[in-house]
């Protein structure tokens, strides 16, 4: 059965698409990027602060469904460049501190709204 996640702690969806959908045990969060869900803007600063909005985005995203980054089994990040994979990778360990999940990291030749980082993840229960 599929059940669509969603919260306002999280930034809303822009587009015909869910913040996450939970099927069968697993969650399928959608791509985050760094909103910051009370002003509606991207957040100010660099990747490193913009690596920590999306990763806070995915943490209310999992909480509303009843997950945890513990339960995440998949990320995938998409860089506007790999210049910024090093200064992203330390802000996501950070959140991974064991056990982190299977991982892609890659660039892109535009993210939406130009900003430097996306994130996806799937947690399984």
């Amino acid at each position: 059965m599929k059940r669509i996640i969603h919260t306002s702690k999280a930034p809303a969806a822009v587009g015909p698409y869910s913040q996450a959908v939970e099927c069968n045990g697993m969650l399928f969060v959608s791509g985050q990027i760094p909103l910051d869900p009370a002003t509606g803007k991207i957040v100010e600063g660099g990747i490193k602060e913009q690596t920590v909005q999306v990763l806070e985005n995915v943490r209310v995203i999992l909480e509303e469904a009843g997950y945890s980054f513990s339960d995440v089994v998949k990320s995938t990040c998409l860089l506007s460049d790999m210049a910024n994979f090093q200064a992203m990778n330390e802000v996501y360990a950070t959140y991974y501190p064991n056990e982190a999940p299977a991982r892609a990291a890659f660039a892109v030749k535009t993210l939406p709204l130009n900003v430097l980082v996306e994130i996806e993840t799937i947690a399984a229960k």
